[in-house]
C-alpha cells in the first residue's frame, strides 16, 4: 500500500488501547504502521499530550482514529502539523468552546449513563451492567467481561472542559455512526457528522462498533488513509 502509513488510534473513556484489538491487526495486515495510545484519561489536556507524545513519534504523516471520549481528544491533537487527517468512531467531535456534557445534554439522554458510578476523586467507572446492556450489548459475553475488566476509569471533569480548537474546521474527516449505540445517541452522530461534512460510515453496532464490526471500521480507515494520500499527491 503507497502513502500514509502511520496510523494513532485513540481509545474513548472507559476503555484503553484494547479497544482496537480487532482493527490493529487488519491494518497492519495491509502495510499501515498502525499503533494505539494509552491514555490517562486524566483530562483532555493530559490525554491530548499522551496522543502528540504517540503522533510525534511516527516517522511521517499520520491519520488520527478516535473512538468516542477520544473523538475529543483526536479533535485537539489533530492540529498537530503532523496529522492530515481524522476517523472519528461513534464519537464526540466539539466545536470550539463547547463540552462533552454540554453536546450530549442536546440529545436524548442513553442507557449508559444511568450506568456510571463514582469513586475517588472524581472518578468514574461504568458498571458490568451497563457495559453488558449498553456499551457493548452485541459482543459475546466472554468479550465483554473483558471490556468490563480493562476500563479505565475517567476523570468526571473532563465531561465540563470545552474544546480549544477543533481540527476538523481545516482537515478531512470521516465519522463511522453506530445506529444501535447506547452510550452516546445515535442523533448526535449524524448531526455532529453532518455539522463537521464527514464522510460517513452507517453500523449496525453498540457503541463499541470497532469491536463489534472490525471490517468495516478498518476498511473505513484504510479508505481514509488512500484518500489523503490521493488528496496529497494531487
Amino acid at each position: 500500500m503507497q502513502g500514509i502509513k502511520n496510523i494513532v488510534l485513540v481509545h474513548g473513556a472507559w476503555a484503553d488501547g484494547s479497544s482496537w484489538s480487532k482493527v490493529l491487526p487488519l491494518l497492519q495486515a495491509k502495510g499501515l504502521h498502525a499503533v494505539a495510545v494509552q491514555n490517562p484519561l486524566s483530562s483532555i489536556a493530559d490525554d491530548v499530550a499522551s496522543t502528540n507524545r504517540l503522533i510525534n513519534a511516527q516517522d511521517g504523516p499520520v491519520l488520527l482514529v478516535g473512538h468516542s471520549y477520544g473523538g475529543a481528544v483526536i479533535t485537539e491533537a489533530g492540529n498537530n502539523p503532523k496529522v492530515l487527517g481524522m476517523v472519528y468512531v461513534a464519537a464526540f467531535a466539539p466545536e470550539e468552546g463547547e463540552t462533552l456534557g454540554g453536546m450530549a445534554a442536546k440529545y436524548p439522554t442513553p442507557p449508559a449513563y444511568s450506568e456510571f458510578r463514582q469513586v475517588d476523586d472524581g472518578y468514574l467507572v461504568l458498571t458490568e451492567k451497563g457495559v453488558r446492556e449498553s456499551f457493548a450489548q452485541d459482543l459475546s459475553p466472554a468479550e465483554q467481561s473483558l471490556v468490563f475488566a480493562v476500563q479505565g476509569a475517567t476523570q468526571g471533569a473532563i465531561l465540563g472542559t470545552p474544546i480549544k480548537k477543533a481540527a476538523w474546521h481545516s482537515k478531512p474527516s470521516w465519522f463511522v455512526i453506530a445506529s444501535n449505540d447506547r452510550t452516546i445517541a445515535p442523533e448526535q452522530e449524524i448531526s455532529t457528522a453532518k455539522r463537521m461534512g464527514a464522510k460517513t460510515l452507517t453500523v449496525a453496532s453498540s457503541h463499541l462498533a470497532m469491536l463489534a464490526q472490525p471490517d468495516q471500521v478498518a476498511a473505513f480507515v484504510i479508505e481514509a488513509a488512500a484518500s489523503l494520500e490521493a488528496s496529497a499527491a494531487a
